[in-house]
């Protein structure tokens, strides 16, 4: 019985050993705003079309505003310039990509 009680006390001990105080670890990632630009910007520098995602331009210049508002106000202008009709979209993405690179 000693043999027992000593052998399910070890496991016991082994057990809840193990189940000290746990460390939540709060991780911050970092995204740069101006990322997801340059990739709006670099597919329309190779050529493609001015699609639903025009709707979202405003999105974009608030989220870059709130870590440049110099480069938020040449987006807002680049992608007013970009909208308009006749625009050479493609050239005018590479210029506005060239700005932000």
């Amino acid at each position: 019985m000693k043999k027992f009680t000593l052998a399910l006390l070890a496991c016991l001990l082994v057990f809840f050993s193990g189940c000290g105080q746990q460390q939540n670890e709060n991780i911050v990632i970092k995204v740069d705003p101006l990322a997801s630009v340059k990739t709006l910007l670099k597919g329309y520098a190779n050529g493609q079309p001015l699609r639903s995602e025009v709707t979202s331009f405003p999105d974009y210049v608030a989220t870059v505003k709130k870590v440049d508002p110099a480069k938020a106000e040449i987006l807002e202008k680049g992608f007013a310039e970009i909208q308009k009709p006749g625009t050479n979209v493609q050239a005018k993405a590479k210029e506005l990509l060239a700005k932000f690179e």
